[in-house]
């Protein structure tokens, strides 16, 4: 069998910019409707800390120095949704805390109340077999993180890139 012919056509970053889209879009519709989730829709959004654009307080940087997980469902405010990305108020250890995160350094978005997931690469992205980490900020009692599952509603895009 011969090797695949390189595309000069970005097929990869394409679609991946087009699935992150649908990040902003579902965040958008819900800073539309006052930052108020509908039904039992909660977010568990990965992203990596020291991407370009991430702005993160510097405790939360050194906890969390590669990649951490957050969660939207009760406790959090201010959603303010861009082209580019969005903003949230969020606690850690009860400590409110403004978090910045550009849709390009998002590597996973998990909606568990139906069982549908994104996962995404990022340029810096060298071991795709990292497993995802549990959320840290602040959430209700007896909110668990999505339980790993066999993915048939997970998305994950790979055009074989170079690494």
């Amino acid at each position: 069998m011969s090797d695949a012919v390189d595309s000069l056509i970005p097929y990869d970053e394409i679609v991946q910019e087009a699935l992150r889209a649908v990040v902003g879009r579902v965040l958008g519709q819900v800073e539309s409707e006052g930052g108020t989730l509908p039904g039992s829709h909660h977010f568990y959004i990965t992203f990596k800390t020291g991407a370009p654009g991430v702005a993160i307080p510097q405790r939360l940087k050194e906890r969390f120095p590669d990649e951490m997980t957050i969660v939207l469902q009760n406790k959090f405010w201010d959603l303010k949704v861009t082209p580019e990305g969005f903003s949230v108020g969020l606690t850690f250890n009860q400590i409110p805390s403004t978090l910045v995160v550009p849709f390009s350094a998002i590597t996973a978005f998990v909606d568990p109340a139906v069982d549908f997931g994104l996962q995404f690469q990022t340029a810096d992205d060298v071991d795709d077999d990292e497993p995802l980490h549990d959320a840290e900020n602040d959430s209700p009692e007896g909110s668990e993180p999505p339980a790993v599952d066999d993915g048939s509603n997970v998305v994950t895009v790979d055009f074989g890139r170079k690494k």
